[in-house]
């Protein structure tokens, strides 16, 4: 019995937003022998973008990535990059060096450069942002916007979740947040 050499193929998929995107991917994953693994999907401005994990046979996964590139046909194009993700031993080292991992919520007064802000902070201090969603809403008492976020951030060995909150109260006195530990 021979065993199955997988590929991990991560798909970036942007469209115009209609229903029936999600279906047309999944078929073609299907048809051509493909796991959905994971997958993060949403509508922004109009459009349907989306991030997926499909993992598949060596054998099948120059017919799968051909039958995703096909569905950028006109007039109902959905455009799908594949790049190719293999686990190397490295990866999975820094994985398993840094375990702790803290979700936060944020609220603050929208201001230009916000994510720039954070993300920079958390670069500096070898953080690794794992997921963030946010979104601004418009504050009905004063005159601007709420920025909202959610995101789950991968701590280096050796910080505390207390110098973590002190990194995070640094970047502005409005800053707002919920930090809770993941693992």
């Amino acid at each position: 019995m021979s065993i199955a050499i997988s590929h991990h193929l991560v798909l970036t998929i942007l469209a115009d937003d209609r229903p029936g995107i999600v279906e047309r991917v999944a078929q073609a994953v299907t048809t051509h022998g493909g796991s959905w693994t994971r997958s993060s999907m949403t509508r922004l401005g109009g459009k349907f973008a989306g991030l997926l994990l499909v993992d598949v046979d060596v054998t099948r996964k120059r017919a799968l990535v051909e039958a995703l590139e096909s569905l950028d046909q006109k007039p109902d194009a959905i455009r799908i990059l594949v790049d190719e993700s293999q686990p190397n031993d490295s990866v999975l080292a820094a994985q398993t060096a840094c375990p702790r991992t803290v979700e936060i919520s944020i609220v603050a007064n929208d201001r230009q450069g916000i994510v720039g802000e954070i993300a920079r902070l958390l670069a500096a201090h070898a953080m690794n942002l794992e997921s963030l969603d946010s979104f601004c809403e418009s504050a009905p008492m004063a005159a601007g916007s709420i920025f909202h976020a959610h995101a789950a951030i991968k701590l280096p060995e050796g910080m505390s979740r207390t110098r973590f909150t002190e990194l995070l109260e640094s970047l502005s006195d409005d800053l707002m947040m919920e930090i809770q530990s993941k693992d």
